[in-house]
C-alpha cells in the first residue's frame, strides 16, 4: 500500500512536471496502469537518446575514418606516383578500388586498369601521331616495329666554355634500365600513354643528370640503337676559338613568321645577336611581303647592314627567306633561275670572299603527299645541280629547313612516320641522291655520328617539352672544307618558334 501511495505522488509530481492536469489515483489498477505507461515513456525517451548519441558517435568515427582513408590513399597515390611499377604487383581488386579512390574508370582486364591509373596519374608521352605505350618492358624483350627499346646510358664528361641557357619545362618522367657499359641514373619511371586500339611499348631512358628545363638531354626514340645518346650541347661542343683564329660563325633558324616572333613570342632576333654574336643570320619562312620588307629591315638588327629578302609572290604571307649579314657580300642572287621554283621566295644566295652561302627553304611535300613528285623529281634536284654548278668556283654551303629527316636517328618515331612528309623513302633518297652523293657534307652529323638531336617540334601534344622531334634543318657544306667546320650545333633552349636555331663555326 506505501508503494501505491508512493507511486501515485510520483504520477501528480510528473504530471505537474509536464503541465498536465493533476488527477486523484485512489484506485489500485489505476495507478499501476499509469506507472507502467510512465516507466514505457522514460525507457522509449532513454532509448532515443541513446540512439541519437550513437549515430552521433558512429558519425565522428565515420568522420575520422574517411579522414583516414583520404590520407592513407593520398600516401599511396604519392608511392604509386613515384614508383609506378608498384601497379604490376597489385592485384586487379586493388587495382579497381584504386581507380575508384582516384575517380578513374575502373573498366577491363588487369591492363587496362593499370594503362587508366598511369594515365591518370600524367604519365603519359604522345607523339606526333599518337602512337604510344602501356605495358612495362621485360629485360628480355625485344623491339618490334611498333614497340621502343630502351636507350643506352652514357656519361658525358667534356667541358666547354659555352653555356646555353634554359627554359623551364614540364618535368618529363623516364623508366631506368641498365646496360652493359652504362652508368644508370637513379631518378626515371615509366612513360605511358593510351591508343584506342592498342596498347604498345616505349621506354625512355635518360642520359645523364636529369634537368627539368632541359628536355632535349633526354633520349626519346622508338627504335635507338645502343650506341645513341641525346643532344646535349653544355657538353658537346668544343671550346671556342682563338681570338687570333679566322674564322665566321652562321646561324640559322626557321622562324615560322618572322612579324608574329617579334610580337609576341618573347625571344627576339635582336636578343639572340646579343647571346650568339653571329656573322650571319640566315632565316627561312619569314611569311613576309614585299611591301612589310624596308620597315622590319630598320627595326631588326642593329650593325648588320647587309641584308636580303626573298618573299612569295604566288602567295601572299608565304614562305619567304632572307640573309642579314654584318659582312658585305661580292654578290647576291635569288632563287634558282627557274621560274617555276622562284615563284615562293625559297631560296637567297650570296657570295662571300671564300665561299658561296645558300639559304633555302625547301617545300614540303604537304598533307597527303601532295607535292612529293615535285619536291623529288623537280625541286631537289634544280637545288643539287645548282650547287654543284656554284661549286666551280668556290665551296659552297647550303644551310635552312630542308624538310627532311634523313635518317632514323633523326626522328623521334620512324616507323610511325613512315609515310609522313620529311621522312618519307622518296625524300630520304632524294636527299642523299641530290645532296650527299653529291659531295655535300651534313655537319652536325660528321660531328656527332651517334647523336639523336632534333631542330623541330610540333606545336601540338607538347612535342618540345618531351622531346619528340625531327632534324629538319642542315648546314650542308662542300667536302673541301667540311675539315674547317669548328662547331656545327643546335640552340634546342630557344623556343619561340617551331624550329630551333642552328648554327656553324667555319674556320677561314
Amino acid at each position: 500500500m506505501q508503494q501505491l501511495l508512493r507511486g501515485a505522488s510520483l504520477l501528480r509530481l510528473y504530471e505537474c512536471s509536464r503541465g498536465l492536469p493533476s488527477a486523484n489515483y485512489s484506485c489500485r489498477k489505476l495507478v499501476l496502469t499509469k506507472l507502467n505507461a510512465m516507466s514505457e515513456g522514460i525507457r522509449a525517451t532513454y532509448s532515443r537518446r541513446a540512439a541519437s548519441k550513437n549515430i552521433e558517435i558512429k558519425k565522428d568515427d565515420e568522420t575520422i575514418m574517411e579522414k583516414e582513408d583520404v590520407t592513407e590513399s593520398t600516401l599511396e597515390i604519392e608511392r604509386i606516383r613515384g614508383d609506378p611499377s608498384m601497379l604490376q604487383s597489385m592485384t586487379v581488386k586493388e587495382l579497381r578500388e584504386l581507380t575508384r579512390r582516384m575517380g578513374v574508370s575502373g573498366k577491363g582486364n588487369k591492363k587496362d586498369l593499370v594503362s587508366a591509373l598511369m594515365n591518370s596519374l600524367g604519365q603519359e608521352v604522345t607523339d606526333k601521331d599518337g602512337a604510344s605505350t602501356v605495358e612495362k618492358v621485360g629485360p628480355s624483350e625485344v623491339p618490334s616495329k611498333r614497340k621502343g627499346a630502351a636507350s643506352v646510358v652514357v656519361e658525358q664528361n667534356l667541358e666547354t666554355s659555352e653555356v646555353i641557357s634554359a627554359t623551364p619545362s614540364k618535368r618529363s618522367r623516364t623508366k631506368l634500365k641498365s646496360t652493359k657499359g652504362t652508368t644508370p641514373k637513379k631518378n626515371s619511371v615509366t612513360t605511358v600513354k593510351l591508343n584506342k586500339t592498342s596498347i604498345q611499348k616505349e621506354t625512355v631512358v635518360v642520359h645523364g643528370t636529369v634537368d627539368d628545363a632541359e628536355p632535349w638531354t633526354l633520349l626519346v626514340h622508338k627504335k635507338p640503337r645502343p650506341e645513341w645518346i641525346p643532344y646535349n650541347p653544355k657538353v658537346m661542343r668544343p671550346p671556342p676559338l682563338g681570338k687570333d683564329t679566322r674564322a665566321v660563325k652562321i646561324l640559322s633558324w626557321n622562324v615560322n613568321g618572322l612579324r608574329a616572333l617579334m610580337k609576341s613570342r618573347g625571344f627576339s632576333v635582336h636578343e639572340l645577336a646579343q647571346r650568339e654574336d653571329f656573322d650571319i643570320l640566315c632565316l627561312q619562312e619569314t611569311k613576309m611581303q614585299e611591301k612589310d620588307v624596308e620597315v622590319i629591315k630598320e627595326s631588326l638588327l642593329e650593325g648588320y647592314t647587309n641584308s636580303f629578302w626573298t618573299c612569295s609572290v604566288s602567295k601572299l604571307g608565304y614562305s619567304g627567306t632572307a640573309i642579314i649579314s654584318r659582312v658585305k657580300p661580292l654578290s647576291i642572287k635569288y632563287g634558282l633561275g627557274v621560274p617555276d621554283h622562284d615563284t615562293e621566295g625559297r631560296v637567297v644566295t650570296v657570295e662571300f670572299d671564300d665561299f658561296y652561302l645558300l639559304t633555302a627553304y625547301v617545300p614540303n611535300s604537304g598533307d597527303g603527299l601532295k607535292r612529293l613528285t615535285y619536291r623529288v623529281t623537280e625541286w631537289d634536284p634544280c637545288l643539287g645541280n645548282y650547287m654543284k654548278e656554284l661549286e666551280k668556283s668556290k665551296p659552297v654551303i647550303l644551310t635552312g629547313d630542308l624538310n627532311c629527316a634523313h635518317q632514323e636517328i633523326d626522328i623521334h618515331d620512324p616507323a610511325g612516320n613512315s609515310r609522313s612528309a620529311g621522312f618519307t623513302k622518296e625524300e630520304r633518297k632524294s636527299f642523299e641522291t641530290n645532296f650527299l652523293s653529291k659531295g655535300f657534307v651534313d655537319t652536325f652529323r660528321k660531328q656527332h655520328p651517334d647523336v639523336v638531336g632534333y631542330s623541330y617540334w610540333g606545336y601540338r601534344h607538347n612535342c618540345r617539352k618531351t622531346n619528340r622531334g625531327w632534324r629538319l634543318d642542315y648546314f650542308l657544306v662542300s667536302e673541301s672544307i667540311a675539315e674547317r667546320v669548328h662547331d656545327s650545333y643546335i640552340l634546342p633552349d630557344v623556343s619561340a618558334s617551331d624550329h630551333s636555331p642552328l648554327g656553324l663555326i667555319l674556320k677561314l
